[in-house]
């Protein structure tokens, strides 16, 4: 759901570490807590790996010390701002199979881009190199969904002045949910740029406002020590 998903999507070069997430039900946590003692990981920061954890929408954070995997970072999350629950997550996943046979699952490219909306500056590069992806990707298939994707999503200037002259009447049809794409239909990209701003300003707010009591508990569990 992170940095990897991003490389496997064509967006990013590489990442230091690896996000997940996973159903947070009893039998599956502790299947999660086998795998993390496979890897001879350790949990690095509050909160404790704890299944309550995970379903209030903290993120639990493990260093590996397997010889295979020495110091990879792994961050898992169940609950996440603005996202479906687990089994829709699940049911539009993407899979990608590796050279060696392995299949990955990933989330959607649309869910990724909403799990990717927060205060974290490295984030919305990240954000922006997906959508022009996926765009270029798959431009010569323009269907309604993926047409509706875009228009909402995408972040490059040109890119966007560049679909709502070929789709003015689907960009008009979703003026009402993201009113910048009536700005993009003058087909000024200086106009654009900071509306663009504003947008992710909004957005990170959002983030903040809905992390806000979950990091006054994570600071209530490094004053008290508690693992």
């Amino acid at each position: 759901m992170g940095g990897q998903a991003c490389v496997l999507y064509g967006a990013a070069e590489f990442s230091r570490d690896t996000d997940l997430v996973v159903l947070a039900d009893a039998q599956n946590f502790q299947l999660l807590l086998c795998a993390i003692s496979d890897l001879q990981a350790e949990c690095i920061a509050v909160p404790p790996p704890h299944l309550s954890y995970l379903q209030k929408g903290h993120a639990l954070h493990f260093r590996c010390h397997h010889q295979d995997v020495e110091n990879l970072r792994i961050d898992v999350m169940s609950k996440m701002r603005g996202l479906d629950d687990f089994h829709k997550l699940w049911n539009r996943r993407t899979t990608i199979e590796l050279q060696n046979g392995f299949a990955v699952e990933l989330l959607s490219v649309a869910d990724l881009v909403r799990a990717k909306k927060t205060q974290r500056d490295k984030d919305w590069p990240m954000i922006r190199r997906l959508m022009e992806t996926h765009y270029l990707q798959n431009r010569n298939d323009p269907n309604p969904d993926r047409l509706t994707f875009w228009l909402l999503e995408i972040r490059t200037p040109l890119l966007l002045i560049e679909l709502v002259r070929q789709y003015p009447a689907e960009a008009m049809a979703l003026v009402t949910q993201r009113t910048l794409l009536s700005t993009a239909m003058q087909q000024d990209e200086t106009l654009l740029l900071p509306l663009l701003m504003k947008e992710e300003t909004e957005e990170r707010e959002r983030d903040r406002l809905y992390w806000e009591p979950l990091r006054l508990e994570l600071e209530f569990l490094r004053h008290n020590g508690q693992t």
